[in-house]
């Protein structure tokens, strides 16, 4: 029997779990069926719009735009702040609502997750009246809808989920491809970034049928192992195992939430040197090297992509793991403002270990000379006795820091 995989997807969840809890307490008016938006004050650093109902989205209000630019748009607009506490809590609740049902389910952000159905698929007559039943529990026990995706595979589930809203179940079946996926805007493919639709948007790919209708080398060529996933995803393949449990850690990783949201890769480039700084010295503490890279990002309004790479040596090298992640980061980033930055490392394997060269081994990193390995070692020995970041360069301090420094330089 083939898998059957839903994609269960909260419609604007912080706009319909605000609006929720608001009735609860009384409120007359439903923020759904009124021009309403979920943002910060524009001091803050969440001075964008998070979510927005229905009605505001007829006035071509979009999730991520300046609260100043939405007011201009719609100037009688409502607009109220995140509540981060209340939406844990919510999500929490449908999480346990959901694994009534079945424990395969898989969470990946706040407001959506993945269910494996396959194994309760025989109480119903079809994978949709069980889709029918959970969509419509949710409404009355909870008061806020649901989107339901389902297909043979995650990927396919997770497209299906993005279709049509609020309040509706799509399939997406990979007999139904052809009609209902590749039509749609090549932006609108998973992990298609916003450098990587440019790209393929000058090679005159425009649809995602384009993409997957391309030859796969042409692809690769351009996009290298990012653009060979993109083709697959093209073509609905992708992975159908629900990790219903979270896999036993076997890497070395660390991630930071930023101070205030990042936007461009000068702001992002110096975090991912600090970070890689981090996961090596603890990679070489250890005494292992990394196979596999992954690389984080959690967006603005909390939506978590991640993207990883088989590498061709394994490697701690805290400058080939910032390279690494600043290209993994390059091939799925939208062009939103970034939160929260992390890398991952994993296969790990003991420094010592043997490694097999070939003979097209050819680009061998330059080993640092005499003085440069006695200064990396100092530093080492440094951080070790007082604490990681007691010694850095100057370069990887926060700009609040080195500004603090040009200030007294000038002052000198």
């Amino acid at each position: 029997m083939a898998p059957i995989i839903f994609h269960i997807d909260v419609n604007s969840a912080y706009l319909s779990w605000t609006a929720v809890e608001q009735l609860k307490n009384g409120a007359a008016v439903d923020l759904r069926e009124i021009p309403a938006i979920i943002g910060g004050d524009q001091k803050s650093r969440h001075g964008v719009v998070l979510a927005k109902s229905p009605a505001a989205k007829r006035y071509g209000i979009r999730t991520g735009e300046p609260v100043a630019n939405a007011f201009r748009k719609c100037p009688n607009l409502a607009m109220y702040p995140p509540d981060h506490k209340m939406y844990r809590e919510k999500s929490r609740r449908l999480m346990e609502y959901l694994r009534t049902f079945t424990k395969e389910i898989e969470q990946v952000s706040v407001d959506e997750c993945y269910m494996d159905f396959t194994g309760i698929a025989d109480r119903w007559n079809s994978p949709v009246d069980g889709a029918v039943e959970i969509k419509d529990g949710i409404k009355e026990r909870f008061g806020f809808t649901v989107n339901i995706g389902i297909s043979t595979n995650k990927l396919l589930a997770k497209m299906a989920s993005d279709f049509e809203k609020p309040d509706r179940i799509h399939t997406l079946y990979p007999e139904e491809i052809k009609e209902k996926m590749w039509p749609l805007p090549i932006g609108e493919l998973y992990m298609a970034g916003k450098s990587s639709v440019e790209v393929l948007k000058k090679l005159e790919i425009n649809t995602i049928g384009d993409l997957a209708q391309s030859d796969p080398r042409l692809i690769m060529l351009h996009l290298k192992s990012h653009g060979k996933m993109l083709w697959e995803f093209a073509n609905g393949i992708g992975t159908s195992v629900v990790q219903s449990e979270p896999d036993e850690a076997k890497g070395i990783g660390n991630s930071t939430t930023l101070s205030e949201d990042a936007a461009t890769m000068e702001e992002i480039r110096p975090v991912f040197e600090r970070l890689a700084q981090s996961v090596g010295g603890r990679l070489k503490k250890a005494e292992k090297k990394a196979g596999m890279v992954s690389m984080e990002i959690k967006y603005y309004d909390f939506r978590t992509v991640s993207h990883q790479i088989q590498l061709d040596r394994p490697t701690n090298d805290p400058e080939v793991l910032k390279e690494t992640a600043c290209s993994l980061f390059l091939e799925v980033w939208s062009g939103e403002p970034v939160r929260l930055l992390g890398i991952r490392t994993s296969k790990l394997s003991d420094e010592a270990a043997p490694e097999q060269l070939s003979i097209f081994d050819i680009e061998i990193p330059k080993e640092p000379d005499e003085k440069h390995k006695r200064l990396k070692k100092a530093m080492d020995e440094l951080n070790e006795r007082f604490g990681e970041g007691s010694v850095m360069k100057a370069s990887l301090m926060p700009k609040r820091e080195q500004n603090k420094m040009h200030g007294r330089d000038k002052k000198k």
